[in-house]
């Protein structure tokens, strides 16, 4: 069972021992575990809008999108790819930054041959909230990759699939010689749609071209695979589920929403980073 333990308050930072259904530190600041187990850390003074992050029907598109199996390469792609080092451990923790509703994580935790303590941190409730009806063996948490609420050297790995790294807060929460996996579209992802979607094509440049602070870039690989959506309910699904939805000019995804079906590329790079030293201010 998910125990939700080591976290810290998210207004002074003091540890939260558990007392009943609530997380309470040393200066009496008290929070509520949900029904479903998961924990809200994310204090008003933290939040840009009033419902940050993904909406309700946001969560539920890409849950049925990444329950059809279609993305399926890239779970067996992190798993082939873990670094020995971490493979040798009967036991490490790993905390899933950016989580969404556990896709990943709860899937990495079932099949993977080794026991993970692990904890999934997201900014939208929603995401968490049914993260946390699919497994009670983890520890799901809302708040934000920017003040994440648990203590230096809390991980033995940290992983960003597809959203928002902040470098400075995944170095503090890892161990001395832990390790970054940052999960990210390829130069051909998606390509199909986004050649419908936009009137042109940016040139592609992978995050962290130049380097991370902090971190060494130890090995990368590349998932590469196709498939095809027949419905449209399965392409709006997968618009929804991306930040095209948002970016992409509406002429684009108009036409996008008209199609009855598309084959697309699946194009996902896995960059495993090594921990170095200390992060220079």
């Amino acid at each position: 069972m998910s125990n939700l333990d080591h976290l810290l308050c998210p207004i002074d930072q003091q540890p939260l021992t558990r007392s009943g259904r609530s997380l309470v530190c040393l200066n009496n600041h008290s929070f509520d575990i949900a029904k479903s187990g998961y924990v809200n850390l994310l204090p008003v003074q933290n939040k840009h809008s009033k419902d940050p992050g993904d909406s309700k029907a946001m969560v539920s598109a890409r849950q049925d999108f990444l329950m059809s199996g279609l993305y399926d390469p890239i779970l067996t792609g992190i798993l082939e790819s873990m670094p020995t080092v971490l493979k040798q451990r009967i036991l490490f923790s790993m905390l899933d930054a950016g989580c969404g509703e556990g896709y990943y994580l709860n899937w990495l935790k079932r099949q993977s041959e080794h026991q993970i303590d692990a904890v999934g941190v997201d900014i939208s409730k929603w995401a968490i909230t049914a993260a946390s009806k699919k497994s009670k063996q983890i520890d799901w948490v809302v708040g934000s990759n920017a003040h994440l609420p648990m203590p230096d050297g809390r991980f033995d790995c940290v992983m960003c699939a597809f959203g928002f790294p902040v470098v400075s807060e995944f170095h503090r929460v890892l161990s001395d010689d832990g390790w970054l996996l940052l999960v990210e579209s390829g130069e051909r992802h998606l390509i199909e749609l986004r050649k419908v979607l936009y009137p042109e094509i940016r040139p592609y440049q992978s995050t962290f071209a130049d380097g991370m602070g902090g971190f060494q870039l130890q090995f990368e690989s590349s998932v590469e695979f196709s498939f095809t959506l027949k419905t449209q309910q399965s392409i709006a699904n997968l618009l929804s589920m991306t930040p095209h939805i948002h970016k992409a000019p509406y002429e684009g995804r108009e036409a996008v929403l008209a199609l009855e079906s598309i084959q697309l590329t699946g194009d996902v790079r896995l960059r495993w980073y090594r921990k170095q030293g200390k992060l220079e201010c």
